[in-house]
């Protein structure tokens, strides 16, 4: 009986150490599956980090190239307008801009225009008061005629007659008179025959004077600014 308890005993011992070292056995498995299991989270952490960041790297350059593109295509487009600025249709003016453009050339056209008629009209007028002046120095030239005739005729009176002084002053009054305004006799007696000055009545053959010289002068001739108001009436010799 007592070797029947003592291998009962020796059996409950040997079955306690076997549990015993099962169960450490079992808890040091489950420590190293849970710090495989913590090293496994780790690691997909840090994977889950690693393709997390590369992921927002590529949708960062993504983003980028997007960006990159459509500044390109708005490049294009800037350049593609610019061309088109450049090469294509004009852009057409404003209807403002027109009409002054057509006012502008209208008022040029028009001051142009007064231009030439201010410039026609003094013409005209300094014509117009050319052939007036001649019209008035062609009526009093006769006047001077007879007041010359009347002193040749005079000359034989005495020096001292008052009426003979009296005409010799009106005459030289009208002679500075007439040279103030621009009229002035035409040199003809002993010059050359000028067709353009001269007007030949008379001819004479005379040996001793040269040819086509004004040898007498029958009325005198005048000028009004280098223009004729009455030719030289004169005899010429051949």
């Amino acid at each position: 009986m007592e070797n029947q308890q003592e291998k009962s005993q020796e059996d409950m011992v040997k079955e306690a150490v076997e549990e015993a070292k099962k169960a450490a056995a079992e808890k040091t498995q489950e420590e190293d599956m849970n710090s495989d299991d913590c090293g496994n989270g780790a690691k997909d952490a840090e994977g889950a980090d690693s393709a997390g960041g590369e992921k927002d790297a590529e949708s960062t350059e993504g983003a980028g190239g997007a960006e990159s593109e459509e500044g390109e295509s708005e490049e294009g487009a800037g350049g593609k307008a610019a061309g088109k600025k450049l090469f294509g249709k004009k852009n057409k003016k404003d209807k403002k801009d027109e009409k002054i453009e057509e006012l502008n050339d209208r008022l040029t056209r028009q001051m142009a225009e007064f231009d030439n008629f201010r410039k026609r009209t003094e013409k005209e007028k300094s014509q117009m008061y050319e052939i007036g002046a001649k019209d008035v120095i062609e009526k009093i030239l006769p006047v001077v005629d007879n007041f010359e005739r009347g002193l040749n005729a005079a000359k034989d009176s005495p020096q001292d007659d008052p009426f003979v002084q009296g005409m010799e002053m009106v005459y030289k009054q009208m002679m500075t008179a007439l040279e103030g305004i621009g009229v002035k006799p035409i040199e003809a007696v002993g010059n050359e025959f000028d067709p353009e000055f001269h007007n030949a009545v008379m001819h004479v053959d005379d040996a001793e004077l040269g040819e086509n010289v004004v040898v007498e002068e029958l009325q005198k001739g005048y000028l009004y600014r280098d223009s004729v108001v009455r030719y030289s009436m004169v005899k010429v010799a051949n």
